[in-house]
């Protein structure tokens, strides 16, 4: 028999005619049975289905009946079980369990790349919906919303797809209709952007791109996610869209290896650790991209770049996009990286892990430990020895996709080569079938036919067998063909060739010609393109990690190591100083864009600069130390800056004073891990006395601030340091406002914050505008005037996004969301707070994490959910890690729980709460610039269970005091404050407020 419950319940005879198992109840008993079909379902569960919460007197026995009466009427075999009954049917005959495996076979045919089959699959599985699921049931079933969502997620899948099969204009109607329905789907967004560009409808996609931006902006407060920003640019450029994300784009066409795919998709379906093992060249980058480029949800980290283990955290969480908040590393990186993939389901591809392979293993153990969602394919020559780790030994290609790959690389190179077969044949046996091998091969016949190639390939490698034979013959043979290739070349390829690899991660063709000594080298790098010794994309040039390390070989042979490698760090020393003032500026966004791009480059000069001219280096960590703040890079340069200072010794060289307190700064982490940190910070202090103005690196002001501290009594002095300098001048007011703030005086605060705003605007810096804008919008909040602090905030918010800032896209945000619920729109407030928890979970910042679930439980508490209002606080105090940060947040969490036993009518335990927030608030190691904002939620919260109202009054002044005002309209305050002012004389009230108030003030001094 065949059974039918997406729609009207529908029972076929085995020959397809229709049953009817008789009226509502025993359609609605049967359509209870086949959502677990060969499953038992219990009593309740079918009491509840079929009556609800208030099932009638005998239920158990009208049960009973109603089960018998479809035995009879359709014979069906139902067995009664010990606790519920079973339908005895297979679950491939009920079409919702026949739609799940297709639609989820389907999804991993997409996956693949396979997509007619996906398409097949998810047409079948969407065709088996006739109407709403599970219509005969009397009330909403909790399954219902979420075959909802899979069919939702199987007609993207299929629209997919459809796309990758040369669809577009004959999808729009339906996209559009979607969209009706799913107005704040990203990726149907996306999905008709390229329906209409294939359809020959550029414009109509752009514009589809500005609604997306506007209803997202309207409904949740965010911009679209870099996804869908990143296909808008593609479109803009006039591309086709790329389909995939997370992976290397290829420049080639991919050639074999189907079986190996295959089983590498069955090992990441059962393994959370999959290793492609085996010698460089044997493909390995190649095979691993290719087994996840259609997958979703994948994250491709390169490793061969770095030089140093400990960068191997810091590389995954840039990868991520996750970046460190403004105020440097004080967080642990490896912590921040477990919390921004602790709720993730992703795929963690980490490429060429063999020179750190320690450090890979131990940083892929601590992930897998703390983040069950995650799985790892790793690509390395050895594994990484971690428990359940499966290991896959890259084979060498089979001599069919051997000789096509020949056959493919050698039409690039020489269009209508006419290869003889067995010539190819001998070719790529005598290459083992290594891929690199074989394109290097190949590229050869620009100059040489295939038999020339053959007869030279077979005397290199007689000559080459007497070689060493401790190495792996694999590892002789690949040294030896990119060797072969090597001579190959003419004496100015090879010249310009060994030169290249001073550089890491690429170079324009302009940072080549200033480097390596070479003019007009756009014919030789073209050339060195041809005969695959150099890649190129976007308009950089950059070789493969095996080829750049056998000519690295080949520069120090030629002793000219220490000569390109110094032009190298001297070109890059060049465009970080000429680019350094730009980052305070209207054109902050290229150069930072710009320097991205260099990163390798900053970090390979840098360690060359070290050993070989510390004072050099010096100039180059200063300059690209506002760099690395904005970018949230700071924590990355610790060790190297450490190796630096005592490169450089205890004191400063002449004329470098800034630059080598830069470097001090550098150092400090304020984990507390470092013993000798405190001295370093004295020596600072000591030198920023003693800096002659004006600053020429003027963020110097602000970074001491964080890692020394800020010291009032030398504020005249930093004034005459930053001289005149219109970015200097708008720093020191910022801090001023900062200072004025933490006095508890918000209405001087907001005017140099204001003074602030305006030299920053006039410089185009969109960092300074953001730090101005947050403070300004609280206090235009503060004092009630919300339509500006929702101005003020929307400005900031699009500053710190074209900042490609999460964690202070967050902060805003949740800024946002509070003004928000005190103007009563809970349900925006809601969705802002949601959105700022999911930016901090991706910044792995736990403690934004925890403010951003503190202010989901202030809007259920707020709307009367104290049951929901509760999960969130106790969510949120799981959130909060052990630093200063989370001390703050801690105790607004304790206020949100007292005041959710308050709204309970627990008196007792409200004031319990309260006592604890207050004792945390107060904790001797907090200073009133660390916890005066909580100490005045404290007093506003014990207000609400003084015992008598001049006792509210007192400490609702106190909180004014130390504030320095009330916040206008506060829900949880106007309340406490009427009922005070209503139980006693206003004089009475006054008085009292007046002693709290200057009780307040005193706390401060």
């Amino acid at each position: 028999m065949r059974f039918g419950i997406l729609g009207p319940l529908d029972v076929r005879s085995p020959d397809g005619s229709p049953l009817d198992p008789g009226g509502p109840r025993p359609r609605a008993l049967l359509t209870l049975l086949l959502l677990d079909a060969g499953r038992t379902v219990s009593v309740e569960r079918l009491t509840d289905g079929l009556y609800g919460d208030e099932p009638p007197a005998g239920a158990a026995n009208a049960l009973q009946s109603q089960v018998s009466r479809l035995r009879r009427r359709l014979g069906l075999d139902i067995e009664a079980a010990p606790t519920g009954y079973r339908l005895d049917v297979s679950p491939e005959d009920v079409d919702l369990h026949r739609f799940e495996r297709l639609a989820r076979a389907g999804h991993r045919a997409l996956a693949a790349g396979d997509h007619p089959q996906a398409a097949a699959l998810l047409r079948e599985a969407l065709g088996l919906w006739r109407g709403p699921a599970l219509a005969e049931l009397p009330t909403a079933h909790p399954r219902v919303p979420r075959l909802e969502e899979l069919r939702f997620a199987a007609v993207q899948d299929r629209v997919d797809a459809d796309l990758a099969l040369g669809g577009g204009p004959d999808l729009v109607p339906e996209l559009r209709e979607l969209l009706s329905r799913q107005p704040l789907s990203e990726r149907l967004y996306g999905q008709l952007m390229r329906a209409l560009h294939a359809g020959g409808r550029p414009a109509e996609a752009l514009t589809v791109y500005e609604e997306a931006r506007r209803t997202l902006a309207d409904q949740l407060g965010a911009d679209p996610s870099a996804e869908l920003s990143e296909l808008h640019l593609e479109l803009l450029r006039g591309r086709e869209p790329a389909r995939r994300q997370g992976v290397p784009a290829q420049l080639t066409r991919f050639v074999g290896r189907a079986d190996e795919l295959g089983r590498i998709g069955e090992l990441l379906s059962g393994a959370r650790l999959v290793t492609l093992t085996g010698p460089g060249g044997a493909g390995k980058t190649r095979l691993a991209i290719e087994a996840v480029r259609d997958r979703e949800s994948v994250c491709y980290v390169e490793l061969a770049p770095l030089g140093d283990g400990t960068q191997v955290t810091y590389a995954i969480l840039t990868a991520l996009g996750v970046r460190e908040g403004f105020q440097g590393s004080g967080a642990d990186t490896t912590g921040r990286l477990l919390a921004a993939l602790e709720d993730r389901d992703l795929l963690l591809v980490l490429d060429n892990c063999e020179h750190l392979v320690e450090d890979a293993a131990r940083i892929t153990g601590l992930v897998l430990g703390a983040c069950p969602g995650v799985r790892v394919l790793a690509t390395s020559r050895e594994g990484l020895g971690i428990t359940g780790e499966v290991l896959w030994p890259v084979p060498p290609l089979a001599p069919g996709p051997a000789a096509r790959l020949f056959e493919d690389r050698a039409v690039a190179v020489r269009p209508g080569v006419a290869a003889d077969p067995a010539a190819v044949r001998e070719i790529c046996a005598a290459l083992d079938g290594l891929p690199l091998a074989i394109e290097l091969a190949a590229a050869r016949l620009r100059t040489l036919t295939v038999e020339e190639l053959a007869a030279r390939l077979g005397d290199r490698f007689r000559l080459l067998s007497r070689g060493d034979r401790t190495k792996a013959p694999r590892h002789r043979t690949l040294h030896a063909v990119v060797e072969w290739s090597w001579e190959l070349l003419d004496d100015a390829e090879r010249e310009l060739a060994r030169r290249l690899t001073v550089f890491s991660g690429g170079a324009t063709g302009d940072a080549v010609e200033a480097v390596c000594g070479v003019g007009d080298p756009e014919d030789l790098l073209a050339s060195l393109t041809e005969k695959s010794f150099v890649e190129v994309a976007d308009g950089r040039f950059r070789m493969l990690q095996t080829i750049r390390a056998f000519c690295a070989g080949r520069l120090a042979d030629a002793g000219e190591a220490d000569r390109f490698r110094d032009a190298h760090a001297a070109y890059v020393l060049g465009l970080a100083e000429r680019a350094e003032p730009y980052l305070r500026g209207h054109d902050q966004l290229p150069w930072l864009a710009r320097l991205s791009a260099e990163h390798g480059n900053f970090d390979a000069a840098l360690r060359h600069l070290v050993g070989a001219d510390p004072h050099r280096g010096l100039r180059l960590m200063a300059v690209l130390t506002w760099f690395w703040r904005l970018r949230g890079l700071h924590g990355e340069q610790v060790p190297l800056a450490r190796e630096l200072l005592a490169a450089v010794g205890s004191q400063p060289p002449a004329g470098l004073a800034e630059e080598y307190l830069l470097c001090l700064i550098n150092t400090v982490k304020g984990d507390g891990d470092d013993p000798a940190e405190p001295d370093r910070i004295a020596r600072g202090h000591a030198l920023m006395q003693v800096l002659e103005p004006p600053l020429r690196l003027p963020y110097l002001v602000v970074l001491w601030s964080l890692a020394g501290g800020p010291q009032h009594a030398m504020e005249d002095q930093v004034r005459r340091q930053v001289g005149t300098d219109p970015w200097g001048l708008a720093l020191l007011d910022l801090g001023h406002g900062f200072q004025e703030w933490f006095a508890g005086r918000p209405e001087a605060a907001e005017e140099v914050f204001a003074r602030a705003l305006v030299r920053f605007r006039e410089t185009g810096d969109r960092w300074g505008t953001a730090n101005c804008l947050d403070p300004l919008g609280m206090f235009a909040h503060w004092r009630g005037d919300r339509r500006s602090a929702l101005r003020r905030l929307d400005e900031g918010l699009a500053c710190v996004r074209e900042l490609a800032a999460p964690e202070e896209t967050s902060d805003l945000l949740h800024q946002r969301a509070t003004v928000l619920l005190y103007e009563g729109e809970t349900e925006e407030a809601e969705a802002h707070f949601t959105h700022a928890a999911a930016l901090a979970r991706t910044a792995g910042a736990a403690d934004k994490v925890a403010t951003a679930l503190r202010g989901l439980g202030d809007v259920a508490r707020l709307s009367g959910d104290t049951a929901r209002a509760r999960g969130h606080y106790e969510a949120a105090l799981e959130a909060c890690a052990a630093n200063w940060f989370s001390i703050g947040e801690t105790v607004r969490i304790f206020i949100g729980l007292g005041r959710t036993a308050l709204a309970e009518s627990r008196a007792d335990e409200a004031a319990d709460w309260f006592e604890q927030a207050r004792v945390l608030a107060l904790s001797p190691e907090r200073g009133p610039a660390s916890g005066f904002g909580e100490a005045a939620g404290v007093a506003e919260a014990l207000a609400a269970v003084a015992a008598a109202p001049e006792d509210a009054a007192r400490l609702l002044g106190a909180a004014t005091g130390v504030r320095g005002t009330l916040i206008a309209g506060d829900p949880d305050v106007v309340p406490v404050e009427e009922a005070a002012r209503a139980r006693v004389s206003p004089q009475a009230y006054e008085k009292a407020f007046e002693e709290g108030r200057e009780l307040g003030e005193r706390a401060l001094e």
